[in-house]
């Protein structure tokens, strides 16, 4: 078991690109950390999230979730769950003056930002996006295989083979492409709250481990530097038998609580607006989460309420509303409940699974219900086909002229990509190169790579 980490340790206002004689920044009414979210959603990779699908299909009849409204959401409830973990933590343990500044008042913003952030890596047309990517390099012919293999590490090769979004939302905070620094360079405590999974591609999606840290990646090989630099600066200790993979920072089970705690309920709600889920399936799953009594929420006082609002869109609403708040109740209490054995690393599981059984039990039932109902459903399933082909097909037309050398087509084809993606065909490695590609289909809407698709295939041509 590693050594536990510290409070203390576990917060600093230091950014990846701040050098040594650093000018100390003269705004005085936002905070390192307030910047950090400031940054986010003003970026433009940010704004994208308003045109990639979450589950349903983008544009559709009723307003349904995209990624940006439901990052908005998210870190909505981050902020709160930041406040209220932070709150306690202050009030519990021995810190400096400036420690209980921290997590009385800035943790939630850090939480707030990370949650912004989370989903800034994912591509196009959902999850789909990142099994399409996967599956293009999977599924190349051997000799092409072949020979990209040979030419990057095994964990280069697996950053392409196994892509994830969470690493990709880390390339995209911590990256420079081709400027002078990174546009974000934003504190290392809000990317540490990020990588929900420290691990390199190689080392990750290892199950057979038990540890949560290795169910997915959290960086690719090119990141691999920035991750120990903020592993280093707040004391992140390497988990024991692997190479890059680290314990969790602690701030990430708040990020992914509130990010587990949104899509439960909002997909639900989507669904109940496109009347795939009816009013009475959602009060039967949701309603037994709160207890008998008359307190404020209470399970008489919320059936009470329910009962005097006549909209069924509004019911679920106000159900939303009043499961999100006792949600962030339950998964405060789990995270100090589970303090100690968080802070040494050996927390395998996400705060939902760790809440009382009633919980998870019920918990099970969205789960099953949402698979059933939801992400099985037609259109659900129409649009991750069309990631699959769209994804599937710029990647093999950039890729393969890439690999071709002097090509007239292919050095056409190889101009449509932004200077901000570099490809140097004569002094830049495969691998590089490769992820310029990658970068720039990964970073695209779902209506641009439509529009791409149509326009390179010859599917619409413009007329002259």
């Amino acid at each position: 078991m590693p050594q536990s980490m510290q409070w203390a340790h576990l917060y600093s206002d230091a950014r990846p690109n701040d050098a040594s004689d650093k000018t100390p920044n003269s705004d005085t009414l936002r905070t390192s950390f307030m910047r950090d979210y400031d940054r986010i959603i003003f970026s433009s990779a940010f704004r994208r999230l308003q045109n990639k699908t979450q589950v349903f299909p983008l544009p559709g009849p009723a307003f349904v979730h995209n990624r940006l409204t439901h990052s908005l959401e998210v870190a909505s409830v981050g902020r709160t769950l930041g406040k209220a973990v932070g709150q306690q933590i202050a009030e519990t343990h021995n810190l400096s003056p400036a420690g209980k500044e921290f997590y009385t008042y800035e943790l939630p913003s850090v939480i707030g930002a990370a949650c912004l952030a989370h989903d800034i890596g994912n591509p196009p047309f959902g999850h789909s996006g990142e099994d399409a990517i996967r599956h293009y390099f999977n599924d190349l012919a051997d000799s092409t295989q072949r020979r990209l293999k040979d030419n990057m590490s095994p964990n280069q090769w697996a950053d392409f083979s196994r892509f994830e979004g969470n690493s990709n939302a880390f390339r995209i905070l911590t990256h420079n492409f081709n400027e002078a620094s990174s546009a974000y360079n934003i504190t290392q405590t809000t990317l540490a709250a990020i990588v929900k999974y420290p691990a390199t591609s190689l080392e990750g999606f290892n199950k057979k481990t038990g540890l949560i840290s290795t169910k997915k990646s959290g960086y690719f090989d090119s990141e691999r530097d920035a991750w120990k630099s903020i592993a280093t600066q707040l004391a992140l200790p390497q988990l024991e038998g692997f190479e890059d993979v680290y314990a969790r920072h602690p701030f990430v089970f708040l990020t992914e609580a509130a990010d587990d705690i949104c899509y439960r309920i909002i997909d639900m709600e989507d669904a109940h607006r496109l009347g795939v889920i009816s009013y009475q399936q959602i009060l039967e799953l949701f309603l037994p989460f709160f207890d008998e009594g008359q307190t404020y929420n209470s399970i008489d006082k919320v059936r009470e309420k329910l009962d005097k609002i006549i909209d069924p869109n509004r019911k679920v609403e106000y159900l939303r509303a009043v499961w999100i708040g006792r949600m962030i109740d339950l998964c405060k209490e789990a995270f100090m409940q589970q303090e100690s054995l968080m802070l040494a690393g050996g927390l395998q599981q996400s705060l939902l699974d760790v809440l009382p059984e009633r919980y998870t039990t019920l918990l099970k039932k969205i789960d099953e219900q949402s698979i059933r109902h939801i992400y099985n459903q037609k259109s659900v399933v129409e649009i991750e086909i069309a990631g699959f082909n769209v994804i599937g097909k710029l990647l093999e037309i950039f890729v393969e002229a890439l690999l071709a050398s002097g090509n007239a087509k292919s050095e056409k084809v190889l101009q449509l990509i932004p200077a901000q993606f570099p490809i140097d065909k004569e002094m830049g490695s495969l691998y590089h190169n490769l992820q310029s590609v990658t970068d720039y289909i990964s970073g695209m809407t779902d209506l641009y790579a439509i529009d791409l698709f149509r326009k390179i295939t010859g599917i619409t041509i413009k007329e002259l």
